[in-house]
């Protein structure tokens, strides 16, 4: 997607050499502190890119080598307190199935040919990865003052990870002990501390892109860009064949209904997930990949990175060779049909649709896979594997 790509920002800097507001075309929707930096990194764009997406491997790396060791002291803690039942040692984590997962999950993003094709497209969706990448990092790490910057950049970036707010609160309160309660005042006090952070990070950003253009012409090009979806440009994502079949008069009610989808979600995964902020952070990502108005691979790319952290959930999966498959297929099927649609003439917009649409089924499907294996494994961790009916006979378990 255009809005996204190196293109645009070199447009920008044409305008802005010019003397001219970089948002006065119909091109530029990157924000301002993006358009500054490649000003003076011009020369070096190709190496930029590279270096953003080996930072972001970094990051990854050192968070999930963190988490796995509060994960392991959680887990040795539970068992000393006999929250486990006495036939899952089978499901116990050790330290050495743990060792290499750090370093699948920087390989797993290094090497996903999502990554690369991002990176050989110069798409900006890199810079985003870093900055989440740097924040989830903080979250780890427990800092609180960095957690809220790095939130808050991305959400400058690209407005969706705000939803990441919760899932990093809720980490973040578990690393002070603090009960997550609601009548709790010391909830409260910390969650207003974090927000206030949060925001304050915001406003100073955004300030600072006013002082940098002297002009607030970039919230319209870069917010309401992302929020009216004005662009219907063909990409990976659900809102552009839809919109672009939509009567107008229609269409405002049918964009808040696609874009309420990304922060639908959020509360009751909350509610849900809330003694597992980590899991929850990767299922937001995902939901963000999915849904949000001019998704990328590289969007895609960042939330599998985080794959490898769950392999001891495989063999609760249930559909995870059909759903593989169906990604594998579609991604190589998108530049085929692309090529036979916009080059060759043979095929229309519904072929490339039909392939877009399955492509975010089976992401829909591979996250409520891992969803599903998630509670599951929970469940017989504190109620144990083999399940009986009061009759004692076997029971079979069903999550609704």
């Amino acid at each position: 997607m255009q809005v996204f790509l190196y293109v645009s920002v070199v447009e920008g800097l044409a305008l802005l050499d010019l003397g001219v507001s970089p948002y006065s075309g119909a091109i530029f929707h990157e924000t301002p502190l993006i358009i500054y930096l490649f000003h003076f990194l011009i020369e070096y764009a190709e190496l930029v890119f590279m270096i953003t997406d080996v930072l972001t491997a970094v990051a990854l790396y050192l968070a999930i080598q963190d988490y796995n060791k509060v994960v392991f002291k959680k887990q040795k803690l539970l068992i000393e307190l006999d929250k486990y039942a006495p036939d899952v040692a089978e499901l116990i984590r050790t330290p050495m199935e743990m060792h290499y997962i750090p370093l699948k999950v920087a390989l797993f993003y290094l090497l996903n040919p999502y990554t690369v094709m991002s990176c050989v497209a110069k798409s900006t969706c890199a810079i985003n990865n870093t900055v989440i990448a740097f924040f989830f990092l903080a979250t780890i790490k427990g800092s609180a003052f960095l957690s809220a910057v790095f939130l808050a950049l991305a959400t400058y970036q690209s407005l969706y990870p705000i939803t990441l707010f919760a899932p990093a609160l809720l980490y973040l309160l578990q690393r002070q002990f603090i009960p997550i309660k609601p009548k709790s005042k010391s909830f409260w006090l910390y969650t207003m501390q974090y927000a206030a952070l949060y925001l304050c990070s915001l406003v100073v950003i955004i300030c600072l892109s006013f002082f940098l253009l002297n002009s607030w012409d970039f919230i319209p090009s870069v917010y309401g860009f992302i929020l009216s979806v004005p662009d219907l440009t063909p990409n990976i994502g659900l809102f552009w064949y839809f919109f672009a079949e939509m009567f107008e008069h229609f269409s405002l009610f049918f964009v808040c209904v696609f874009q309420i989808n990304v922060f639908f979600y959020t509360i009751p995964l909350a509610v849900k997930l809330k003694e597992h902020p980590v899991f929850f952070m990767f299922v937001q990502l995902a939901i963000i990949s999915i849904f949000k108005s001019y998704p990328t691979v590289g969007d895609v790319a960042l939330y599998m990175a985080f794959l490898p952290v769950w392999s001891h959930l495989y063999r609760f999966l249930r559909n995870i060779f059909i759903l593989s498959c169906v990604l594998i297929v579609c991604s190589l099927l998108f530049p085929v049909l692309w090529h036979l649609w916009i080059y060759a003439g043979s095929a229309n917009s519904n072929f490339y649709y039909a392939i877009t649409l399955t492509f975010n089924i089976g992401q829909i499907l591979l996250i409520s896979d891992y969803f599903y294996a998630f509670l599951r494994r929970e469940y017989y961790l504190t109620h144990g594997l083999h399940l009986t009916r009061q009759d004692g006979t076997e029971a079979m378990l069903v999550l609704k």
